[in-house]
């Protein structure tokens, strides 16, 4: 089963393609790394994945062929953005009942255990936690919905280096233990390594190279996820002339 399929996809904002003709399969049972230059269109990839905005061209589909933003495939997905949106001003007892209360499917017990294994305490308001508390509270509360598949865009971009292994170790448990497939967005290729089984990389709109990470890495002779992005992106790069 594919937890992502796309066919001839693309997104158009005025006379602009953020995303073009973009065909992709990603398997179930993954953690996916989405990786690309700002501007490459990963975004805009996620946020027709999870039903955010529509296609302007193609079509998606997700969880094995359900259409993104069917109330099927919104019931499977959880998807925490990159400014990981929280209510500031509730406590996070409150963002645990809101949550709860707006989902069909949503394992208190798992939250409250979890925020209290992070010492997050439940009357201090979500706009007071460090960035890294912040974070690992949209994120639990994200994977306390039982999702099939996580989407995070961006999620490690603010968090000090500390923060970001704990966020990631909490993202591979889920992964292992749950068998939750994630697809995920990020900047910090290094951390991406470590977690990465799946990659797909997508520069100028367009998907140029997505499979699995090792097969990738070796076919192409690269030592690291960082140095083939980096070679990729140089042969997509537009030629400059003098």
């Amino acid at each position: 089963m594919n937890v992502v399929e796309a066919s001839a996809l693309g997104k158009r904002y005025g006379g602009t393609w953020a995303l073009r003709d973009c065909t992709l399969e990603i398997p179930a049972g993954r953690v996916a790394a989405l990786v690309g230059p700002n501007g490459a269109g990963k975004s805009t990839l996620l946020n027709l994945a999870v039903g955010l905005t529509a296609p302007s061209a193609g079509e998606v589909t997700v969880l094995g062929g359900h259409p993104a933003g069917s109330p099927a495939a919104l019931d499977g997905i959880a998807f925490v953005a990159q400014d990981t949106p929280l209510y500031k001003n509730l406590s996070v007892a409150d963002m645990i009942y809101v949550t709860r209360s707006l989902n069909r499917r949503f394992d208190q017990p798992y939250a409250q255990s979890r925020l209290d294994e992070l010492g997050i305490p439940p009357k201090r308001k979500a706009g007071k936690l460090s960035g890294g508390q912040q974070a690992q509270l949209a994120l639990t509360l994200a994977l306390a919905r039982r999702p099939r598949l996580l989407v995070l865009d961006e999620p490690v971009a603010m968090l000090d280096p500390v923060a970001r292994h704990d966020f990631l170790a909490t993202v591979l448990a889920a992964a292992s233990a749950d068998g939750v497939s994630v697809l995920l967005s990020s900047h910090v290729l290094t951390e991406l390594e470590r977690v990465a089984d799946y990659l797909i990389l997508v520069s100028r709109g367009q998907v140029r190279l997505a499979g699995e990470a090792a097969d990738l890495l070796a076919a192409h002779g690269q030592a690291s996820l960082e140095e083939l992005a980096l070679a990729c992106l140089r042969e997509t790069a537009p030629e400059v002339t003098r």
